[in-house]
């Protein structure tokens, strides 16, 4: 069984186990699965190495040192790690290297980590399937024929593979959940403000956020803790400490699950084609929940607005941040972003106004919701992993899909209401793909989120 990041963090800082040696067993695991899984890119075992022997050297020194001190990571390749290969899965940034940390690469580089790569992703992150002209495509690790997700689909698949025992991702559309239900881990989409981003193009822009992913979920909010808290590059942050997430949970466990009221919506009322495999796991999950003593309801918020508020805020933003490349390098961009982006020309002032009314709207409605319910259940990915070939699902349940987008609707739609969501594992498929579930709560209650995640993860 493999340790928890917890124990590998704590063996590290009582000196029963080197930064080198921990080192050592995530490079021979690595090295054994990534040339199939292609996870992990860029990597420097040199540079790592250099690190983990200044990471022993500090603790025989008596240095304080970070809660993450020693743990090797990798950080997603969207995100700048200082002096390394920084890509985009993009050809436009092949051979871009990074002059500068971001906000959440700084927080986790202080924290005390061992660098060894980056994480795959798909170009500039959009879609959730992971695969780019740079490094080509990474595969599920339960099934490497099947997709990894994406577009943390690197972090997702290198942390269910044992390599990392940690990871970090960016969610706009679902890109911590989905591929974390893809490969058996847990993902977790923050508050709005929770995890601060710097720097931004546009810190106004909120329909993504970084956030942690780990194999169980004490795990994730150990992560969490180091990623969240104010900053004043970040005006949009919220005002908590990250120090909140860092007690395991099973310590501050208030109850059981008796008492707490579920909102099951399996379809999301109708709005929503979901695999019947996958429906049966989460119709699985509401029972567990209700043997538990938890009250579960069939019940689901008013998110009718939610398709047209995210699909216009995602190709507003899309088009201010890459229209310009897109106008110089055509043919270096995936048809389905190129499409993405171009959508944005023609939006007005008053569509993308309309867009933050509706927006305004969805969160007035999950407030509302949220006083009669402690938590929403549902789908994470409304399929479970699809094969490796395919960009995305042509259809479910024989249902055509019309783009790369729809088939996500299950995480955009919790996306555009600001709502902290958190994916863990919950069943598989009859061939043993693994599924999960989506909780949502309120937003701010991250801790409570986690606490109710981690009792599920007992349950389950």
């Amino acid at each position: 069984m493999e340790s928890t990041a917890r124990e590998m963090a704590a063996a590290v800082r009582s000196r029963a186990v080197s930064a080198r040696e921990l080192l050592d067993l995530h490079l021979e695991r690595i090295a054994a699965r990534n040339p199939e899984l292609n996870a992990i890119v860029s990597i420097d075992e040199e540079r790592a190495r250099a690190a983990a022997l200044l990471a022993d050297e500090a603790l025989a020194a008596g240095h304080e040192v970070g809660p993450l001190h020693g743990l090797p990571f990798a950080v997603k390749d969207t995100h700048r790690l200082a002096g390394w290969r920084t890509t985009y899965g993009s050809p436009t940034h092949a051979e871009h290297v990074a002059d500068g940390d971001d906000l959440l690469v700084e927080r986790i580089r202080g924290a005390g980590v061992v660098f060894v790569g980056k994480t795959n992703v798909p170009q500039f992150a959009a879609g959730s399937h992971t695969f780019n002209p740079v490094f080509g495509v990474t595969r599920n690790p339960v099934d490497p024929s099947r997709s990894a997700g994406g577009s943390s689909g690197g972090a997702s698949c290198a942390l269910a593979a044992g390599m990392v025992p940690l990871a970090d991702g960016s969610d706009m559309g679902g890109s911590l959940r989905n591929p974390a239900s893809f490969c058996g881990v847990v993902g977790m989409r923050p508050s709005l403000g929770r995890v601060p981003e710097w720097p931004l193009y546009n810190q106004w822009e909120t329909t993504s956020v970084g956030g942690p992913m780990a194999r169980n979920v004490d795990d994730l909010a150990l992560l969490l803790s180091v990623l969240a808290g104010p900053d004043p590059r970040a005006p949009q942050a919220l005002g908590d400490p990250g120090s909140a997430f860092a007690p395991p949970l099973g310590a501050t466990l208030a109850a059981p699950l008796t008492g707490l009221r579920i909102a099951y919506a399996g379809d999301l009322g109708g709005t929503l084609v979901v695999d019947h495999e996958v429906s049966a796991v989460v119709r699985g999950a509401a029972e567990r929940f209700a043997a538990a003593g938890a009250e579960v309801s069939e019940a689901h918020p008013d998110l009718a607005v939610a398709d047209d508020t995210f699909r216009t805020l995602r190709a507003w933003h899309f088009q201010a941040k890459y229209g310009a490349l897109l106008a110089e390098q055509p043919d270096a961009f995936k048809p389905s972003l190129a499409a993405n982006i171009r959508a944005g020309e023609s939006l007005t002032g008053a569509d993308v106004a309309r867009a933050y009314r509706q927006r305004t709207a969805l969160s007035e409605e999950m407030r509302r919701f949220f006083e009669r319910y402690d938590v929403l259940l549902l789908p994470t990915s409304q399929v479970p992993p699809f094969p490796v070939d395919q960009e995305y699902p042509a259809t479910i349940n024989g249902q055509e899909m019309p783009d790369y987008l729809a088939w996500m609707r299950s995480a955009w739609a919790i996306t555009v209401t600001g709502c902290p969501a958190i994916s863990v594992p919950a069943g598989t498929t009859a061939a043993g793909l693994p599924v999960g579930v989506q909780l949502v709560a309120p937003h701010g209650a991250d801790r409570r989120l986690l606490e109710i995640a981690a009792g599920f993860e007992a349950l389950a």
